[in-house]
């Protein structure tokens, strides 16, 4: 990754900052976080500046065209190129059965999870065919490969997200850009807080459903966006890596 200009969206916390943490680690060139949470923003630049490496944020929506526009013209416009991009930003919505969830819910999960990945890819992708290639990871699931009560919003999203990764993977194999796709299992992260609402019986159920025993850690599924990011995933392209302790397997 080492002099790599990567941009992670949705990187104030959880898997996010811990991505851009370990991008700065390996030495992208610079890390690039995008977010609306401005007051997390400022506090992950100053602990990537801490070890050694550049970086700076923008406070945006992925929902908003032309704020994903604006983005990606800020990144060229400073560093002349745009290597690397992690599309993470997501919000996991409210937990109701399918018939109790208003259109409105249902809009504005898909607007950020769904159609903020493919604006983000949109004017990624056109960044990087100007320039000759580029990698892209986008934030799916494991919801993104099977059901989950309560939850039919989300999983509509994150399978949509792997939908959207397999075909831009085939559209751009030829010319330098390589699409893959993160599958997130039951993550220590500040959404999976929400999503369990400080109720200790899910979080068990959770663990309980991960044959390693454990929930995982965001660092475990950074490491693995990192992987996908280099040249030493060259290969790979339209995957969708499941990193969930197994949990899928059963």
């Amino acid at each position: 990754m080492k002099n790599k200009v990567v941009l992670v969206t949705g990187g104030s916390s959880g898997i996010g900052k811990a991505t851009a943490l370990a991008l700065a680690q390996a030495k992208a060139k610079v890390v690039v976080v995008a977010d609306k949470n401005e007051e997390g923003l400022q506090g992950l630049i100053q602990e990537i500046k801490s070890i050694g490496e550049e970086a700076f944020y923008i406070k945006m929506d992925v929902s908003k065209e032309g704020e994903v526009a604006a983005l990606v013209e800020k990144i060229v416009a400073k560093y002349g190129r745009l290597d690397c991009a992690f599309n993470n930003a997501g919000i996991e919505g409210p937990q109701l059965p399918l018939h109790e969830l208003s259109e409105k819910d249902w809009e504005h999960l898909i607007s950020i999870n769904l159609k903020g990945v493919w604006l983000c890819m949109k004017y990624e992708i056109a960044q990087m065919l100007k320039q000759g290639g580029g990698a892209i990871v986008n934030m799916s699931s494991v919801a993104g490969v099977v059901g989950l009560r309560g939850y039919s919003s989300y999983v509509a999203a994150k399978h949509g997200v792997i939908g959207l990764t397999k075909t831009a993977a085939l559209e751009y194999a030829t010319l330098g850009i390589r699409v893959n796709a993160i599958c997130p299992g039951a993550i220590n992260t500040p959404l999976l807080d929400r999503m369990i609402g400080g109720n200790p019986q899910i979080e068990q159920w959770l663990i309980s459903q991960e044959p390693v025993g454990r929930l995982g850690q965001p660092e475990e599924i950074a490491k693995a966006v990192v992987w996908l990011c280099s040249n030493e995933a060259s290969f790979v392209t339209g995957h969708s890596m499941v990193v969930d302790g197994g949990a899928t397997v059963q």
